[in-house]
């Protein structure tokens, strides 16, 4: 049984909807990341980076202690070489998945996710900070429309790990003012990705919080609020 520490935010559907198309079963272990639980020592102790997703392999492969994993890509890559799916063997395949998973955590991620705060969350609108991080988002929206050009249907041929990172990021885009119309290649695929059951499935895993920021959930989501690891 795997143990999954979640909140329904892009990083968390990643290892949802992993899962699902595993078909692992799991046991959600939910983190009010509003509330400040992504502070408290129980969750430290298994991802001391204080940031969801993570896990915890109650029956690894080798039969002896769990094991314990943080970080979204991390994650994926465990399920991937515990389960020998979604990520290939050889190593001209296994590259081309890791450059992009690489591709996704290291700047699709993290500069939607600016973009996404500056735009969205931030109490002050800085111009500059929004500009700068919608410029760069919509040079990787082109990357990755390019991409999928070019190979024609998965973000690295075959479907695979890199396309669950892919996807979650890109369900932000109409909140963050893009329209899937500018990238036709990424319409596409961004269609046949929400038509999976599985990718569906994992989606339906927690729901948003809807209400307004407090001032207090801003102060512990966005502040300089940090709690040491335990030693």
């Amino acid at each position: 049984m795997i143990d999954l520490y979640y909140a329904p935010t892009p990083n968390g559907w990643k290892i949802t909807i992993m899962l699902e198309e595993l078909g692992i079963p799991y046991n959600v272990i939910p983190v009010d990341i509003r509330a400040g639980d992504q502070f408290k020592p129980e969750f430290l102790a298994v991802s001391p980076n204080n940031r969801i997703p993570a896990i915890v392999d109650r029956a690894p492969a080798d039969g002896l202690e769990p094991i314990f994993v943080f970080e979204s890509g991390a994650i994926l890559i465990y399920f991937a070489e515990k389960t020998g799916r979604l990520l290939p063997a050889d190593a001209r395949g296994r590259a081309r998945v890791m450059q992009w998973l690489m591709w996704q955590m290291g700047g699709l991620g993290p500069m939607l996710g600016q973009h996404g705060h500056f735009r969205l969350y931030a109490s002050e609108k800085i111009p500059y900070a929004i500009e700068r991080y919608r410029h760069e988002a919509a040079r990787l929206y082109g990357v990755l429309d390019g991409q999928l050009g070019r190979t024609g249907a998965w973000v690295a041929g075959d479907y695979s790990i890199a396309d669950i990172a892919c996807f979650p990021w890109t369900m932000t885009h109409k909140a963050q003012g893009f329209t899937l119309e500018d990238y036709p290649y990424v319409k596409r695929w961004y269609a046949e990705m929400r038509a999976r059951p599985q990718v569906q499935a994992g989606l339906a895993v927690g729901k948003f919080v809807k209400e307004p920021f407090s001032d207090e959930a801003r102060r512990i989501m966005f502040g300089a609020h940090a709690a040491p690891a335990p030693q």
